[in-house]
């Protein structure tokens, strides 16, 4: 079962968010279904992002046996995909991996611009994807940088270090891909591209937030340290929808 802890229970937060948590109990799907709309690929209450930008489906209401009518539809019989957060399928639903997550909120975290960073762009992809293959951030696909924005820094032209946005639910910006090149690490570059890529967020009214592996703890240990707060513990499952595929996997 998904772990909460309310962030907005006194002395918790130090720079308490003017907007609604709730939101972020659905991220994918408020995204989906709010400012990153035109992204999405949509069959009424199921939705998902294009199979090279984000691996994720999302849904209204994972309790609602509508909702996943709609995403096998959406995604035809015997397709495999990743969704979240969801705890249980239904009949002729088929769990075949997954893993647990934990999301932090922005509590106190100092924002600020790093004059070394460069805003990349379609162009630098293949050094992203090059970054995080060796880092393993965790999801960075092809498209993935029409998401938002994405930050990096570099090194006699060579991009050692990465952060940049994600999902969009309303009111609010996941910070996303946040990744050093190994030689590069215990110099605060990952620091610096965070409070850079939160910065940005601010200006446009949202509030910053990120996912990360539960057992990733050295990286919850660096957000908590910069005034992230954990809010969520919550299963990523991977699914494979009922029927016989006749073509390879969507997502």
């Amino acid at each position: 079962m998904a772990q909460q802890t309310d962030i907005r229970a006194g002395g918790v937060s130090s720079r308490p968010t003017a907007h609604d948590t709730s939101v972020l109990d659905n991220a994918v799907w408020a995204a989906l279904d709010g400012p990153h709309a035109h992204l999405a690929e949509r069959v009424g209450r199921a939705a998902r992002y294009p199979d090279d930008v984000y691996a994720f489906a999302a849904l209204a209401d994972p309790r609602d046996p509508a909702a996943w009518a709609d995403l096998l539809t959406l995604v035809g019989p015997g397709t495999t995909v990743r969704i979240k957060p969801v705890e249980t399928v239904p009949a002729g639903w088929e769990i075949v991996g997954g893993g647990v997550g934990v999301q932090l909120v922005d509590t106190a975290l100092r924002a600020e611009p790093a004059p070394e960073a460069v805003r990349l762009g379609p162009d630098d992809v293949p050094e992203i994807l090059d970054l995080v293959a060796r880092t393993k951030p965790g999801p960075f696909l092809k498209r993935t940088i029409a998401l938002g924005t994405y930050l990096g820094i570099r090194d006699q032209g060579r991009l050692i270090a990465l952060a940049g946005e994600r999902l969009r639910p309303p009111g609010w910006t996941e910070i996303s891909a946040v990744c050093t090149d190994p030689a590069y690490r215990g110099r605060g570059l990952a620091t610096r591209l965070v409070r850079a890529v939160a910065a940005g967020i601010r200006e446009r009214g949202d509030t910053p937030f990120l996912h990360a592996a539960a057992n990733n703890t050295r990286a919850i240990r660096l957000y908590e340290s910069i005034g992230f707060t954990l809010r969520r513990r919550s299963p990523i499952l991977l699914v494979r929808s009922p029927g016989t595929s006749h073509q390879g996997p969507v997502l």
